[in-house]
């Protein structure tokens, strides 16, 4: 089985150090934005290719929060049935 293309939108889960206001939404251009228990933030969304992956990463970096993780996640859009089981 070959990993899927790179530029193929697919869903994106992103996790960051400390708890992100709910205003960041519209800067993060649709993404859902969760705080969990163990004081991080949880963004989920999806990502139409590689540039606009990059360009996500560079907002996180320019609040000048810790990223903790990032995981491409199975979707609609590469076959999966919820677009937050993680991709393997």
């Amino acid at each position: 089985m070959s990993p899927p293309s790179p530029d193929v939108a697919a869903s994106y889960e992103l996790r960051i150090g400390g708890h992100l206001d709910q205003h960041w939404a519209t800067w993060f251009d649709g993404f859902t934005i969760s705080h969990e228990d163990d004081g991080t933030t949880t963004m989920r969304g999806l990502v139409r290719d590689q540039s606009e992956l990059h360009g996500l990463l560079n907002k996180v970096r320019n609040l000048g929060t810790t990223l903790i993780s990032v995981t491409r996640l199975k979707g609609p859009t590469n076959g999966g049935s919820s677009p937050y089981q993680q991709h393997r």
